[in-house]
């Protein structure tokens, strides 16, 4: 009898993951972008603001500028001006006050505004109702952001909130991270493009979408490199142009041990792995390394493993190949709704929906059906619940909790 060969040791994602960052390359190369384009990109330099803003006080709110000290005694106060936002207006004289609207800047002498729901007005002038004190109702100058400031760290991911504080700040343009080139390529005989009738054995390709959508959201340049027959000449073949027209390489499928899974060999023929098979669930097959110096990730063909193995480990490599400061999920601790039986040797990762007791606590609800190949439940569900190894679930336990908008 033929002695069979021991099976490799599963990784914990835990030891996987830093093993996998300290093998990849850091960019540095970085390009200059209008601010309407720069969102979701990563920050190339420190970003200092230049001016106050507001560049000088200004009213908080409609109503009447005044000198705070002159209204220790009710009296009627001359109009002396009116001044909108976007208007200089002239210095305060003694004894009037300014109408004045939001936004307008405060006149010279001025140093607070009474709300016009507490001025009386007629044709005499305004009483002011209700005296205020020294600033109020007014926003002093670099009360949001000051001169020297420092508003973005290099390696900050930008936002579109953060897209209004550079542009407040005067900035039209930004130095971020170039974006990375991204090669995925998708692998399998049975697959069909949608759209097209499907022949007998035929699944149509679903994970080209997924994955060229969750690249598209780390703004990479996607580059299709098509979809791969089963067959170990064209994988090398196609790997090796993948190399050469790309920064990142990203396949799916064919990293088994099958006969018909020939990714894996012609990678160990073109550069070599640095992880394979990982203790996790869905995703044990993930696959890391080189192909022609090149960093390589073969992702499993499985939907569902597709999609838990780049948003778990390929998401926070790219973003740290860029600079990210940030390159890992938040996670939350919420109660369990459900049940389970003791889990494995792997980590397993439970698609899980949010919903409300009728205390309104937030529970985490298990999806019916844990299959990797049924896509649909990651549509229909709010993020993953961690499992640890050898663990039983009973409801109420608190698990940690990985929202999608964390992982996408």
């Amino acid at each position: 009898m033929k002695a069979q060969s021991a099976q490799p040791k599963l990784t914990p994602i835990a030891e996987a993951i830093p093993k996998l960052l300290g093998s990849l390359p850091r960019m540095v190369e970085t390009e200059v972008l209008p601010l309407r384009v720069a969102v979701g990109r990563i920050v190339g330099t420190d970003v200092f603001a230049d001016l106050n803003v507001p560049p000088h006080g200004v009213s908080a709110m409609d109503g009447y500028a005044v000198r705070s000290a002159e209204l220790n005694r009710e009296r009627i106060f001359s109009v002396s001006q009116r001044i909108a936002a976007g208007e200089a207006g002239d210095a305060l004289e003694e004894g009037s006050v300014a109408r004045i609207f939001t936004g307008a800047p405060l006149p010279l002498g001025a140093d607070a505004v009474v709300m016009q729901e507490n001025v009386e007005s007629s044709n005499d002038g305004a009483r002011i109702l209700h005296p205020v004190q020294s600033g109020e109702n007014v926003r002093v100058a670099g009360e949001d952001i000051k001169i020297g400031q420092l508003l973005f760290e290099q390696g900050s991911r930008l936002r579109p909130q953060d897209m209004g504080v550079l542009a407040s700040a005067g900035l039209a343009q930004i130095a971020v991270r170039r974006r990375l080139r991204v090669a995925l390529i998708v692998t399998g005989d049975e697959l069909a493009l949608p759209g097209k009738p499907l022949k007998p054995g035929q699944i149509y390709n679903s994970n080209s979408s997924m994955l060229h959508a969750l690249l598209n959201n780390l703004s990479a340049e996607v580059v299709e490199m098509g979809e791969v027959g089963d067959d170990y000449a064209t994988t090398i073949s196609v790997l090796t142009n993948a190399a050469e027209v790309a920064d990142v390489i990203v396949s799916t499928g064919g990293v088994s041990v099958g006969e018909e899974d020939h990714v894996k060999a012609a990678v160990d023929s073109l550069g070599g792995l640095d992880l394979w098979k990982l203790a996790i669930k869905p995703g044990k097959p993930f696959a890391s390394g080189k192909v022609c110096g090149k960093q390589f990730f073969g992702l499993p063909g499985n939907p569902v493993s597709a999609f838990v193995t780049f948003v778990l480990l390929v998401r926070p490599a790219l973003l740290f190949m860029q600079g990210a400061a940030r390159a890992f999920p938040v996670w939350v601790d919420l109660p369990a709704s459900f049940s389970s039986d003791r889990s494995g040797e792997r980590q397993e990762y439970i698609r899980v929906s949010l919903k409300e007791d009728l205390k309104g606590n937030t529970l985490l609800e298990r999806f019916n059906n844990q299959s990797s190949g049924v896509g649909v439940s990651l549509s229909r569900t709010d993020g993953l619940a961690i499992v640890p190894p050898q663990t039983v679930v009973s409801a109420g336990d608190m698990l940690k909790f990985l929202p999608f908008s964390e992982l996408i």
